[in-house]
C-alpha cells in the first residue's frame, strides 16, 4: 500500500480529488511535480476495491452498480474499511464539503483498474486449453464478461454510485505491464471489459495505451517504475497530468 498524501496548503483552489490504489501514486507525484493543486492520493491496495468495499447502504450487494442498488440514487458513499473511510473524510473535508454528494470538483480514481489481479493465472486455469492458453473465443465471451464484472462488481457499484451523484469521474487505465503471477491475454481482455463497463457509468477513460506501449502491447521501458513490475513512473504519471488537463481539469 502507498502511504496517502494530499496537497493542502496550495494558494490555489485544488483542481480534482484523487482517489485509488497505488497506481494513483505517479499520478500524484506528477501533479505535484507541476504544482496543480488537488487533494487525496492512494488510500489501499488494488485488490481492496475489486469486491464490494462500500457500505451496506451504497448498493454493492447486486454486483451491477448502475443504479446504485438502494433504488433512491442520492445516497453519500460509506467506505466498509474504517481506515479507508477516515482518509476520504478528511480529503471531503479539506474540499471544504462533507460527502461525495457535496463535491465540487471532478474525480480522479483508480478504483477496479488493477487487470493484472484480475488475471492472476491460478484463477483461469479451469478455462485453459490442452496447450495451456486460455483460448481467444472464451476471452471473447459473454461468460469471460461476466466472470470479469463479478470480479469487479464492488469498483462497478462504486461507479455506479457517482454517476447516481453527477460526479464527473476520469479514470487512468492501468501500466500495461503483466507481472508472473498474471496471464497477459486475461491482462488485456479483462482491462478491456472493465473499461467498457466504467464507460456505461459515465467514466471518462484516461488511455494512453497507444502512447505508451511497444509492438507486443507492454508497456516501454521509459514509462515504468524500475524496482517492481506493476507501476508506471513519473514520466507515466505525467502523461496522464498532461491528458487530464487536456480534459479541462
Amino acid at each position: 500500500m502507498t502511504t496517502p498524501y494530499s496537497t493542502t496548503t496550495l494558494p490555489a483552489p485544488a483542481r480534482f480529488l484523487l482517489l485509488g490504489d497505488s497506481h494513483a501514486g505517479c499520478v500524484g507525484r506528477a501533479a505535484r511535480q507541476a504544482q496543480l493543486p488537488f487533494v487525496g492520493g492512494p488510500v489501499g491496495s488494488g485488490r481492496d476495491f475489486l469486491g464490494p468495499f462500500l457500505g451496506a447502504d451504497d448498493g454493492d450487494g447486486n454486483g451491477d452498480g448502475r443504479d446504485g442498488g438502494d433504488g433512491d440514487g442520492d445516497g453519500d458513499l460509506v467506505f466498509r474499511d474504517a481506515a479507508v473511510g477516515r482518509l476520504v473524510r478528511e480529503f471531503l473535508e479539506q474540499l471544504g464539503v462533507s460527502g461525495f454528494a457535496g463535491l465540487g470538483v471532478p474525480l480522479v480514481c483508480t478504483f477496479g483498474l488493477s487487470a493484472h489481479t484480475v488475471a492472476t493465472r491460478q484463477n483461469w486455469d479451469v478455462h485453459r486449453d490442452r496447450h495451456g492458453a486460455v483460448p481467444e473465443r472464451f476471452l471473447h465471451s459473454r461468460m469471460f464478461a461476466d466472470l470479469v464484472r463479478a470480479s469487479v462488481r464492488g469498483a462497478l457499484a462504486f461507479y455506479g454510485r457517482t454517476a447516481a451523484l453527477g460526479l464527473r469521474v476520469l479514470a487512468p487505465m492501468p501500466p500495461q505491464r503483466v507481472p508472473g503471477m498474471s496471464d497477459p491475454a486475461v491482462f488485456f481482455a479483462a482491462q478491456d471489459v472493465i473499461g467498457n463497463e466504467l464507460g456505461a457509468r459515465g467514466v471518462e477513460l484516461i488511455d494512453l495505451r497507444a502512447r505508451v506501449t511497444d509492438g507486443t502491447g507492454h508497456q516501454r521501458p521509459v514509462f515504468c517504475q524500475p524496482d517492481d513490475t506493476i507501476h508506471g513512473n513519473l514520466a507515466f504519471g505525467r502523461l496522464v497530468v498532461a491528458q487530464l488537463l487536456d480534459a479541462g481539469l
